[in-house]
């Protein structure tokens, strides 16, 4: 096996301008061209004629060409007709070289493969594969797969670069038998053959079932790879050593007699799963996640006053100014009275600003350090770094998180996501975590009622927002951009502060966005919270971490241009007091299907679990992770709710081959995942 994969992992022997190319596909070693599937297959073993070829599907037809000519109106483009014993049929080409000229001389016997519609010069093939053949040629024996590729890297070239290392290449199982027999799984050598080349009777139907066994195969050893790496990083990392954390307890005390609440049930159960990781001598790396209000941030400001109780420092870093910055005030707000100082680090700091902090935290002076990505930068260095607390982690990429990490000696880590996670993701993408959920909300939440109003009601909107104002409670109105774009016509954030400033004369309208400098942004969101400000128009800049209990009404333009867990996010900035609360979610006709299916999802649904499922089924795993990609070996074949069966499989015996059978790991890891050293380093 050991030869086998030394042959594998050996770079591409082709020419270096070439080698750049297939770089861009992710083919750099001769396996990757054996994990290089077909994207689809066309169908070249049939000849249809002409006048019986099916509209809106690809099919070969054969004719001889009658004419070819250039037309220069509407637009320069090469027409060609061929015709057959049923009738004529139009190639059409809109970008082609002198050169293809010669291939369409009259009486040229011409192959076509392409789609068939009917245009304004009768039915015809745009952009066909065209090649020229002898009277009698041999059909294909079977499906001709096609693959994804680059510019400058044709299917030909593919095609004979994957056969030849198909020929060479020896392809042994990298598991055992009593793995792959009780699962009924097709052979790898079998199943990459075969969806490489398939036989003459498979049909390209029959070839996109998720449930053909060579998928199956291919889907499962790369779940199992994926399980296997995560397991391998959840150990290397329980393998460090980390400072035991054990407080007195006396800080959170004095905490929870100053808190105006009582934490809930779930709040209590991840504290104590957080607090015992704390005491291990091992570091923690545990994912806290809970819907929008659950409360995570005084659960995190607890486990921090643990790790303050010991003597040890702790970071706390988010991913915009707005949410660190509302963070700082909160947890200043609680701790300060304790007698501790909490530091504020961001890059718009004035210098001096800047210095004191960062004498702060090297002196030890300050207990807490909250800010931005400017606590990793160089130049930050910590007394005592034993906890570090990363907000709306998956905006985070790895290096990032690394870095902070790295300002202390192995400290803790403690994640947060107000986007909740699918179980399927979890199971997968975030099996290398500790992951505890806060599942019930506060008391005394109100449900958030979401209404879908088409933007030409706007004037009822206004009217509603003044009822809203009349009755003392405040309003967010959110825009998705700043200023006027010409490709994404849409109401822009000073424009509606403008129009709303003078249709809601009697009340006072505040504009917040990214653009402002931090003290303009600071004024402006102390205003709102305070209630000198009665209504706020902003960017999605308030998306996560604002908490203004009086707000009531959540006014969304555009949300047919906002994704999933951005809508929900912002519609959780209302609710958290006890006055009814709405969310109005503006949209332009007409919608795409996609947005449809958006804004359905948003409007049927207030429970983010289900909210994050429907999002993973829309989007797939690569856009919901985010940053967290970065490093973090993504899924080609598996889909997570197609193959949960698989996923579910692969999770259980990873670790049965973990401890029964660790030179398979190997093997089966070298095949799967390229450079995942850096993955398991994070």
């Amino acid at each position: 096996m050991t030869h086998a994969n030394d042959l594998a992992n050996q770079p591409l022997n082709v020419a270096p301008a070439l080698a750049k190319k297939l770089d861009k596909l992710g083919l750099r070693r001769r396996f990757d061209l054996v994990l290089h599937l077909p994207l689809r297959y066309e169908d070249e073993t049939h000849l249809y004629p002409i006048a019986a070829a099916p509209y809106g599907q690809p099919v070969l037809v054969e004719g001889r060409v009658i004419s070819h000519d250039v037309q220069f109106r509407p637009r320069k483009q090469l027409l060609v007709r061929i015709e057959d014993a049923s009738g004529v049929l139009v190639l059409r080409f809109i970008h082609f070289y002198p050169s293809q000229l010669k291939q369409f001389t009259d009486g040229a016997l011409i192959r076509a493969m392409g789609e068939i519609r009917r245009g304004f010069h009768g039915d015809e093939m745009v952009h066909p594969k065209t090649r020229e053949v002898v009277e009698g040629s041999p059909l294909a024996e079977s499906l001709t797969p096609v693959y994804p590729t680059v510019n400058g890297v044709t299917q030909p070239i593919l095609r004979k670069l994957i056969r030849s290392e198909l020929k060479l290449l020896p392809l042994p199982e990298t598991l055992p038998e009593s793995v792959i027999g009780p699962l009924r799984l097709q052979s790898f050598a079998d199943a990459v053959h075969l969806l490489h080349f398939p036989p003459p009777e498979y049909s390209a139907s029959q070839l996109s079932e998720p449930g053909l066994p060579a998928w199956q195969r291919l889907k499962f050893d790369e779940l199992l790879a994926q399980q296997l790496s995560m397991r391998l990083a959840y150990r290397a990392r329980r393998q460090g050593q980390a400072a035991a954390i054990r407080g007195n307890g006396k800080l959170r005390q004095a905490l929870f007699a100053q808190l105006p609440f009582e934490l809930t049930q779930a709040q209590q159960n991840v504290l104590d799963e957080i607090n015992t990781d704390l005491a291990q001598a091992h570091p923690m790396h545990r994912l806290l996640q809970g819907d929008v209000g659950s409360g995570k941030t005084v659960v995190a400001a607890l486990a921090a006053l643990t790790a303050i109780e010991a003597g040890f420092q702790v970071a706390l870093m988010a991913p915009t100014e707005i949410l660190a910055e509302q963070h700082y005030r909160k947890l200043s707000g609680w701790l300060a009275p304790l007698g501790l100082t909490v530091s504020w680090l961001s890059g718009s700091l004035r210098k001096k600003q800047k210095e004191q902090a960062l004498e702060q935290m090297a002196s030890g002076t300050a207990q807490l350090a909250v800010g931005t990505h400017a606590l990793f930068q160089d130049g930050v260095i910590f007394s005592r770094l034993g906890l570090v607390i990363v907000d709306e982690q998956h905006r985070f990429g790895v290096g990032q998180r690394l870095a902070l990490k790295q300002k202390g000696q192995e400290p803790h880590q403690l994640m947060m996501s107000a986007t909740p996670i699918p179980r399927t993701l979890a199971m997968s993408f975030y099996a290398d975590l500790d992951v505890s959920v806060i599942d019930e909300l506060p008391p005394g939440r109100t449900p958030v009622v979401t209404k879908l109003i088409n933007s030409s009601r706007r004037e009822e909107v206004i009217d509603y927002v003044h009822k809203t104002c009349s009755e003392g409670q405040q309003v967010y109105w959110v825009c998705p951009l700043i200023e006027e774009s010409e490709t994404l016509q849409l109401q822009t954030a000073v424009d509606t502060h403008r129009v709303l400033a003078a249709q809601l004369a009697q009340w006072r309208v505040g504009l917040v966005h990214g653009r402002m400098k931090p003290d303009e942004k600071a004024a402006v969101m102390a205003a709102f919270c305070s209630g000198e400000l009665h209504v706020l128009v902003a960017t999605t800049v308030i998306e996560v971490g604002v908490d203004v209990p009086n707000a009531s009404l959540m006014v969304i333009e555009h949300a047919e241009r906002m994704g999933l867990s951005q809508l929900h996010q912002l519609r959780g900035r209302v609710g958290r007091g006890s006055a009814r609360s709405v969310c109005m979610l503006l949209f332009e006709n007409p919608l795409s299907d996609l947005a449809k299916a958006r804004l359905k999802v948003i409007y049927e649904n207030v429970d983010g679990f289900e909210i994050a499922r429907q999002d993973l089924l829309i989007r797939g795993p690569g856009e919901f992770l985010g940053a967290r990609q970065s490093g973090v070996p993504m899924l080609r074949f598996a889909n997570l709710e197609e193959d949960i069966e698989l996923l579910e499989a692969a999770r259980e015996l990873a670790p049965e081959i973990l401890q029964r059978w660790p030179e398979a790991v190997d093997a089966h890891l070298e095949r799967w995942l390229s450079g995942r050293e850096q993955f398991l380093k994070a």
